[in-house]
């Protein structure tokens, strides 16, 4: 705790000591604001970074500056970069240092720091833009309450977690499969949300779902031996930002207690010891699509009170075959035949890496032209009409009743 704190203090001292962006020369000064450096946010960040580049936002030099996660004073925009490295008090910090640096739009990357952004600004007179990635759940998370129903100056674009396909891989894995383990924290509107559609998705499959609580980290071990004491027969962790951090726990101590296999719905644990993966595709796209609003915004293109929030499902699935061979799990020929990419022998295929772990990352090669009619097109796309207005509107008022 006391490390927390100090911690804590350096940041404000940090902050207090950077500099403001300039704010009278005319470029735009857009805050890239995440909750943690992950290969989540990595694949998204990628998708932003190479978007500004194809726009010419940013030149190599100033590109170079970005990939390492630092500010940037740039011939054309200007970029506060922010990490809250995992801890809320932080990240209200660096959303508030954010606004305090005039930053007149807002990447926030995570469901935190975009719920955090979304609860400071909507009491201001005049917000800055906020555009949203890699929020599991928008609506449970209160950052909109629904696609076109939110606060004018928010919009983005939600990683639709894929939990109706990643239950059912347990019973392709074992048919006779009959209880499961998860774990939750209570703090984290992510890790509540996964566990309630794991847990309702699981037993309409017949599945029993034993659920044990954290708060951290450090509650993992004794939290997996718990579980596997009441005759779990796989545990499936949902998104969630402390059984993500704190995977190597998880996996030790089923090893230890002699080896159930884990499921995950993060593809890179594969790279980390977990089972299976199964997982929202792609996280490259969501960085490419948040870009577009910005960038679209920026030049006057749209007004992004009238975007819809994004949703684009997509689905892949990954098999840890040294994992499962080392809890002696023999994986179901019909899982294995739905992987996208395996690891056997440390070695993955496809051409995955554990720190972009994504095949296809890269933007199509176009005349800037074409791209800038593609993504208007797309943009348009989202446009919300006032019939769905009125009945998205109508639903909710529906549930409220």
């Amino acid at each position: 705790m006391r490390i927390r704190k100090l911690i804590g203090l350096l940041f404000v001292a940090l902050l207090c000591a950077a500099p403001a962006l300039a704010q009278d020369d005319g470029k735009p000064t857009i805050a890239i604001l995440r909750y943690g450096g992950t290969t989540l946010t990595a694949l998204a960040e990628k998708g932003i970074l190479d978007m500004f580049e194809a726009y010419g936002m940013v030149n190599a030099e100033e590109r170079a500056i970005l990939d390492e996660a630092e500010d940037l004073e740039g011939e054309r925009i200007n970029v506060i970069y922010s990490d809250a490295d995992f801890d809320i008090p932080t990240a209200n910090i660096m959303v508030e240092d954010a606004l305090d640096r005039g930053a007149e739009t807002l990447l926030t990357l995570s469901t935190p720091v975009s719920q955090i952004a979304a609860n400071i600004t909507r009491q201001m007179d005049d917000p800055p833009a906020i555009i949203f990635a890699i929020v599991t759940a928008p609506y449970f998370a209160g950052i909109a309450d629904a696609p076109c129903i939110k606060n004018s100056h928010i919009a983005g674009t939600q990683t639709d977690v894929p939990y109706d396909d990643f239950v059912p891989l347990l019973k392709v894995q074992d048919p006779d499969m009959k209880v499961i383990g998860t774990i939750v924290n209570l703090d984290e509107p992510n890790s509540v949300f996964g566990v309630e559609r794991i847990t309702k998705l699981a037993e309409a499959l017949g599945m029993r779902v034993e659920v044990t609580p954290v708060v951290a980290i450090a509650d993992l071990p004794l939290a997996t031996a718990s579980l596997i004491s009441k005759g779990v027969e796989a545990i499936a962790l949902p998104a969630s930002y402390t059984t993500s951090n704190g995977l190597s726990a998880i996996v030790d101590t089923a090893a230890e207690h002699g080896g159930i296999p884990i499921f995950s719905i993060v593809a890179e644990h594969v790279y980390r010891g977990a089972t299976v993966a199964a997982d929202f595709y792609s996280l490259y796209r969501e960085g490419v699509i948040a870009a577009r609003m910005l960038i679209g915004h920026l030049n006057g293109d749209i007004d992004i009170s009238r975007l819809s929030v994004n949703l684009k499902p997509g689905f892949t699935v990954a098999i840890n075959l040294d994992a499962a061979a080392e809890a002696g799990v023999e994986i179901a020929d019909q899982l294995l035949a739905m992987a996208d990419w395996t690891i056997k022998d440390g070695a993955s295929t496809e051409g995955v890496t554990p720190d972009l772990p994504e095949v296809g990352i890269e933007l199509p090669d176009m005349p800037l032209d074409e791209r800038r009619a593609a993504d208007l097109e797309f943009l348009a796309g989202l446009e919300c009409t006032p019939e769905m207005i009125a009945e998205q509107q109508a639903q909710l008022d529906a549930a409220g009743e």
